[in-house]
């Protein structure tokens, strides 16, 4: 089956209901993957960075549309979309539309605008206090995300992997054990990345990232950040369908698949 993702219907304006649940993700994932086939590696870094689009119809003249594009972004990543970094992004978006006549009249970014709990002070005074910490910048801000061994995770699947590993840490004495950091904030180059899963073993370190649905559409952007974590040192990364492990037993050969590969001097 194709991993392909639906284009929206260029016969009718992108805004059109038709369309709305297409647009954003094929416009993003298309401009990035061409700027990366141009070689413009930083402005589809960008673009893969953006958490969704919005857009609208702003006028029409001569037979062509002009939209209005809002890039909505974690709020800690929204200092790097500065007036030229926008203006690169629109130029790569032009390109996508301008055969079926549509064109990108003004483009801005915007924070991502967090969920609400009932708890949200004791939240902000929690990722505030006396202990700061990377680990997990964006999950931490998200009500109702798993946690164990006051470490945090993104969605019940991660818990589960990081139960596994540590079952594995369990077993290995304490003078030959594993490190197991999950969505720990790393700077590489001009970005700050947050793997999934960083795992130390035996003098090595390596790199374990859970794909899920939302994956689909995304390889170009995941095999650049793959290449910038080999390029810091990471010996390797290994990633993880959720879609394709259906049992306990395939999460356990997986995890001792990948201390095998790591342990190899």
């Amino acid at each position: 089956m194709s991993d392909e993702l639906a284009s929206p219907d260029m016969s009718l304006p992108l805004d059109a209901p038709q369309n709305a649940a297409l647009v954003g993700e094929w416009l993003l994932g298309t401009s990035a993957l061409l700027m990366q086939h141009q070689g413009e590696t930083e402005t589809a870094e960008l673009i893969a960075d953006v958490t969704s689009l919005e857009i609208r119809l702003w006028n029409t003249q001569w037979d062509e549309e002009g939209y209005q594009v809002t890039l909505v972004v974690e709020p800690s990543l929204l200092p790097r979309y500065k007036p030229e970094a926008l203006k690169h992004i629109g130029q790569a978006m032009k390109q996508v539309l301008q055969p079926a006549g549509k064109d990108i009249d003004e483009i801005q970014a915007r924070p991502e605008i967090p969920r609400l709990a009932a708890g949200w002070r004791q939240q902000v005074k929690a990722v505030n206090g006396p202990r700061p910490t990377n680990q997990a910048r964006k999950v931490r801000l998200e009500p109702d995300h798993p946690m164990e061994d006051q470490l945090h995770f993104t969605n019940q699947y991660e818990l589960e992997l990081y139960q596994v590993l540590r079952k594995r840490q369990a077993a290995l004495p304490d003078s030959e054990t594993i490190g197991i950091m999950p969505l720990g904030g790393m700077r590489v180059g001009k970005r700050v990345l947050e793997p999934d899963f960083l795992i130390t073993y035996r003098g090595r370190a390596a790199v374990i990232e859970l794909d899920g649905p939302h994956h689909k559409g995304r390889a170009a952007s995941d095999h650049s950040r793959d290449r910038q974590l080999r390029h810091a040192g990471v010996s390797f990364v290994e990633r993880l369908n959720v879609e394709e492990v259906n049992t306990l037993a395939e999460v356990e050969k997986f995890v001792d698949d990948f201390l095998t590969q790591l342990g190899r001097q």
